[in-house]
């Protein structure tokens, strides 16, 4: 029975889920606080696989309950508090959300500057927070040329992609596969994204938990639930309002934290000055290492172009990336957005391998983990804001609140991108079960929370896993490439057909399963620059745990594929993907580009294929005015009574883009193609029983009301 408070003001009345979530918090700082006294010192073992040595307890290890204080407990805490009190404010006190769309999209009036916030801070985990850092102490600043990838994605998706997700309007965005090929497509990119986005969370909460246990005494369990908690009642309450404007709150948090962590630890060496003279006399300043080789883990070939195929799968293949364009109404505000989403990227990472270089600069003599006092690179930076920087109370804090706010921030976004897909895709898509426009935000609620649980389950099954940076990425790499693969097949490509979309898609994800899942086998080592132990003291137990060459793979014997840098699997998920679709539709007969509605097509496309000449517009089967046609626009057909509310929105901000997608309720390939400008008065041509697709169910027996593979 839910039980409510009733005060004079109705943004005070307190939900009892409200008391759930406030007393979860309140549960683990009690906890928390209670284990750091009775246990005066921090026991770290291994938990990495592939290295199987003790790491012993140190005997001159400060007491947990002098590393994380109360005020630190309290400045977590209300950052968890506020992210809840967005979510009751979004699901109880705001305007009432009654659809799907209302629900999932935020009924597509969000604002620009917080929208790209939150697509900002959907792609800022935990673990980059804590893997950066430690990638530029390891291996130097190559890696930092990723930002050069943000600058080139921007524009390509932009001008692409963006169009025709603004134009359809699909909720789903695997919902445009069934449009361009078939069913099939569409449930198996579906399905591949849903696997994709469980794994990757239960990762990227679980992970970063691990090293600010390891590091701070924080129970990582406690933690892991906590997250998720927070995170899935907000998310499940609030929408995707409530999931945009939390993550807004959340990413001033992040940056406020990482600010502070870079301040005081520059002053603390001395200056900025000093830590930039201490990374180059390290040579940790390369960002041009110009091997073409595949197989280098960082050059600026691998890091620039595979970077830049991985971070257009994540920001044009991805349902979470296109919920959020599709929260704003004017394609215009989420082209801005992206600008912005790509600046904030930038300075984040900037900022990471800054503190880097800083952390590199104060374990000049002695480093951590040849001193065993952790066991791997992600401990570093934990390791240094509750030792170096802990006499600040409430700074320990603060940064483990930036943390928590990166895994709620990707957890949030992919919980309300997963209730989208179950929606959409495998209801409506695989099932059939139409789901009622009034009842549509009730639905996707308890969605979003079954979603939530099967994640959090997940988190207990990760535990074994490999190094989780190059994990994560290289499995985000494996499943986003095929998908953008096949967003490029149907939008780039207008020849291909449903075979060759089939067989590009199942042919893609075989050869990146086998490049990662080798890698993940053989485990080469991970290269790292110089380090020292001399400055150690004596009461700690040195080791050598790094090879004599750390840049030289473990023998040429190891098949090559194997040895590709997980940088390359977007890219060699995409490119495989291309391949094999493009030749099965050239064996088993191409789509007449004429038969392919406008709005599926990205208009570069349309305007590269308009200026060939004559000879190559008729042996590419592209007619002499490819989509230049003018044709109806729903202000023929204005919305109805009869159309539901998300109908009518959809509609009206489709024609914003520029779109005719939603100007007839039958949509063909062949017969009334709008696309094509045919007057459905007249009689359709020959070959409509071949070419014919529909949105919605028509009682004409004369074409078929599916395509099928």
């Amino acid at each position: 029975m839910d039980i409510k408070i009733y005060s004079r003001s109705p943004f005070l009345r307190v939900h009892s889920k409200v008391k759930v979530v406030l007393l979860s918090v309140y549960i683990f700082w009690v906890v928390n606080i209670e284990s750091t006294q009775a246990s005066p010192n921090l026991t770290k073992y291994n938990n990495t696989p592939s290295n199987n040595e003790y790491i012993t307890t140190q005997r001159n290890e400060t007491p947990t309950n002098e590393l994380f204080h109360w005020e630190d407990y309290s400045v977590l805490a209300t950052m968890l508090a506020v992210s809840c009190g967005i979510g009751v404010f979004y699901g109880y006190c705001g305007e009432k959300q009654t659809t799907g769309d209302d629900f999932l999209l935020g009924g597509s009036s969000m604002g620009t500057f917080p929208m790209a916030l939150s697509l900002g801070a959907s792609f800022i985990t935990a673990i980059e927070l804590l893997g950066n850092p430690a990638e530029m102490y390891m291996a130097g600043a190559q890696f930092w040329m990723i930002c050069v990838a943000f600058v080139l994605v921007v524009p390509i998706a932009s001008q692409l992609y963006l169009p025709v997700f603004m134009r359809l309007r699909l909720t789903s965005c695997y919902e445009y596969l069934e449009i361009r090929f078939c069913k099939s497509v569409r449930v198996y990119a579906s399905t591949l994204y849903m696997m994709q986005m469980v794994l990757y969370t239960a990762v990227a909460v679980y992970a970063p938990a691990l090293a600010l246990s390891d590091v701070t005494g924080l129970n990582t369990y406690l933690a892991v639930s906590l997250v998720y908690i927070v995170c899935i009642f907000y998310a499940s309450q609030g929408g995707m309002k409530a999931v945009i404007m939390t993550d807004s709150f959340q990413s001033a948090v992040l940056l406020g934290s990482l600010a502070a962590v870079l301040s005081m630890g520059a002053r603390k060496a001395g200056g900025l000055d000093a830590v930039w003279d201490y990374a180059k006399r390290t040579e940790r300043f390369h960002f041009f290492d110009m091997n073409p080789d595949p197989t280098v883990r960082h050059s600026f070939w691998s890091v620039v172009v595979g970077g830049t195929m991985y971070w257009l799968s994540m920001f044009c293949a991805n349902q979470a990336s296109v919920q959020k364009y599709l929260s704003v109404e004017r394609i215009a505000q989420a082209r801005v957005a992206l600008w912005v989403s790509a600046v904030g990227l930038i300075a984040v990472y900037s900022v990471n391998f800054a503190t880097g270089a800083v952390l590199a600069a104060h374990y000049a003599d002695c480093d951590p983990i040849q001193a065993r006092i952790i066991n791997a690179s992600d401990r570093l930076l934990p390791l240094y804001v509750v030792r170096e920087l802990g006499a600040a109370r409430g700074i320990p804090g603060f940064f483990v609140a930036g943390i928590f706010a990166a895994s709620l921030g990707t957890v949030a976004s992919a919980l309300n991108s997963l209730a989208a897909i179950a929606c959409q895709d495998l209801f409506t898509g695989l099932l059939g079960i139409t789901l009622p426009e009034n009842k549509g935000a009730v639905i996707a609620k308890w969605v979003c929370l079954a979603c939530g649980a099967i994640s959090f389950a997940l988190v207990f099954a990760v535990e074994r896993l490999g190094p989780v940076l190059q994990l994560a990425l290289s499995f985000n790499g494996m499943a986003g490439g095929v998908s953008l693969g096949l967003f490029s097949l149907g939008m780039l490509f207008p020849w291909t057909n449903a075979k060759g979309a089939v067989t590009g898609g199942v042919f893609g994800l075989l050869v990146v399963v086998a490049a990662g899942g080798g890698a993940q086998f053989v485990q080469l080592p991970l290269p790292r620059l110089p380090v020292s132990t001399d400055g150690c003291p004596a009461s700690y137990n040195l080791t050598t745990l790094m090879t004599a060459n750390p840049t030289e793979n473990r023998g040429e014997s190891v098949f090559w594929l194997f040895r590709v840098s997980y940088l390359w699997y977007a890219g060699l998920g995409c490119f495989a993907t291309l391949l094999a679709g493009l030749i099965t539709s050239v064996v088993t007969g191409v789509t007449d580009p004429s038969h392919v509605p406008i709005d599926l097509i990205s208009p570069p496309v349309i305007t590269f294929l308009n200026s060939l000449p004559t000879k190559f517009k008729k042996a590419l089967r592209v007619p002499t005015r490819f989509g230049c046609e003018r044709r109806r626009s729903s202000s023929v057909r204005p919305p109805s009574v009869a159309d539901d509310k998300d109908t009518r929105r959809r509609r009206r901000l489709s024609e914003l883009a520029g779109g005719v997608f939603y100007s007839d309720t039958p949509l063909t390939r062949g017969c009334d193609n709008p696309a094509l400008a045919l007057d459905p008065e007249k009689p359709p041509p020959d070959d409509c029983t071949h070419h014919s697709f529909t949105l919605e169910p028509t009682s004409s027996p004369s074409c078929p009301q599916t395509s099928t593979c």
